[in-house]
């Protein structure tokens, strides 16, 4: 998922209760943060074997300078603390590694923010 102009891409995935709306929710609230307008877009994935559905959508966010993923941690933290619906985002990084976190874990925002920002820091070392 490395992205053009030495970008890192991480995906992010909603499942759960409404996860369509959800997702367009994320992408919307992310997409109000500075540091991450114009960083995000839509990936279509074909769903593994034995899941059912169809197509699944990953938004895919590129990382650059400039702290965005420290934005996109406390971003995300903020965003799962708002929500009502039992949903779960999974994080996943180029090199194949996640992070799932839920609404019950955002109840402490700065462990989501932890969580998410040790996957990104694993990577690369920055952005954090």
């Amino acid at each position: 998922m490395a992205g053009s102009a030495g970008a890192t891409e991480v995906g992010l995935s909603v499942s759960g209760a409404g996860a369509e709306a959800q997702s367009r929710s994320l992408r919307d609230w992310l997409a109000a943060e500075d540091a991450l307008r114009g960083r995000l877009r839509w990936r279509r994935t074909a769903p593994t074997p034995g899941d059912m559905g169809g197509v699944l959508d990953v938004l895919v966010v590129a990382l650059g300078s400039g702290g965005a993923g420290a934005v996109l941690a406390q971003s995300l933290a903020t965003w799962l603390a708002g929500r009502r619906a039992d949903i779960t985002v999974t994080v996943r990084s180029p090199e194949g590694r996640e992070v799932t976190v839920d609404v019950r874990r955002a109840a402490d925002p700065q462990a989501v923010v932890r969580e998410v920002t040790s996957l990104l820091d694993a990577g690369h070392g920055r952005d954090a």
